[in-house]
């Protein structure tokens, strides 16, 4: 039986299609919508369209932008030697709000994971090997530290390191305010060669 009409339902399935949406969640949101003024709700209705039809991937660096090139790949102040992996556009934002890396990225969209049938030509990695043959110094590879992420940086490292170019992998261990006794062998031992001098 359904509780509410055609067109509710149609909003609340649609809303309950998008990730960590559950069903209460997509009805909360969805009588927040219709309670909105009409012009705030046309707003946002045309912002999703806009940026679904006008966001692509950036020529260089396949970041998601809404111009050819991105405004990092298009900073000539970032040094264009040094290139950082990460997996998806929201792991560069992370790094980019640290404002402390100077460099430029390379999004895989994605990570090498055999279990999920997901292999090296499902992500960006044939557009990564063709900017390495332009004068790069340097590859930071930013994958995470999970199974996927640590494989994709196995592969990358063993992909990059025969041209020549410095390979390094982030650093990784214990979090800020972690106690040692919760966290697991794997963790540990990163933190453990990832070490700096004091």
């Amino acid at each position: 039986m359904d509780y509410y009409s055609k067109q509710i339902n149609q909003l609340v399935e649609a809303l309950s299609l998008l990730p960590g949406i559950g069903s209460k969640t997509a009805q909360r949101l969805a009588f927040h919508i219709l309670n909105m003024p009409k012009q705030d709700v046309e707003r946002l209705a045309s912002a999703i369209s806009s940026a679904r039809n006008n966001v692509r991937y950036c020529k260089h660096c396949y970041t998601l932008t809404d111009d050819d090139v991105c405004p990092i790949c298009k900073d000539q102040s970032r040094n264009h030697k040094i290139i950082m992996v990460v997996e998806n556009t929201r792991d560069l934002v992370a790094y980019e709000k640290t404002g402390k890396f100077e460099g430029v990225y390379h999004v895989l969209h994605g990570a090498i994971s055999p279990m999920l049938g997901i292999g090296p030509d499902d992500i960006k990695l044939k557009e990564l090997m063709q900017r390495l043959q332009g004068d790069i110094e340097e590859v930071i590879i930013a994958t995470n530290s999970s199974l996927e992420g640590e494989t994709t940086a196995v592969y990358l490292s063993k992909l990059i390191k025969p041209t020549g170019i410095k390979v390094t992998r982030i650093a990784s261990g214990v979090p800020v305010g972690g106690d040692l006794e919760y966290i697991d062998e794997v963790t540990l031992l990163r933190a453990l060669e990832g070490r700096t001098e004091l």
